[in-house]
């Protein structure tokens, strides 16, 4: 509960294949990963607003374009990020965790370059 609202979170394309496949794989970095997701899932629970805000005018249009409005972004294990939106009514916020992504994948998004 966050106020008086309940947390409903749900895993949305990228973020469900990606959890789908670190779920298969047995070897220490996913399971770590993993563990970093479901400590974060129980943060967010409690505070939807946990991770850092992205600027308006650096979400990436190809999340723009599905009518994403805000998004947040959490560090995970192994340089690993999870990006989520927030969206809600009177009784509930629903956050959509969209993406579970490696570092060079997150900076690619983005448009960041190596230097």
């Amino acid at each position: 509960m966050f106020g008086e609202k309940e947390i409903r979170i749900f895993l949305k394309g990228q973020a469900k294949k990606s959890f789908i496949e670190l779920k298969k794989r047995k070897d220490k970095e996913s399971q770590a990963i993993l563990r970093s997701i479901d400590r974060v899932k129980n943060i967010l629970k409690q505070n939807p607003q946990y991770g850092n805000p992205i600027a308006k005018e650096i979400i990436p249009d190809s999340l723009k374009k599905h009518g994403i409005k805000n998004l947040y972004r959490v560090e995970l294990s192994n340089y690993w990020r999870m990006l989520y939106t927030l969206q809600g009514n009177r009784v509930e916020i629903f956050l959509f965790i969209l993406n579970i992504i490696d570092h060079p994948t997150y900076n690619k998004l983005f448009g960041y370059r190596k230097r």
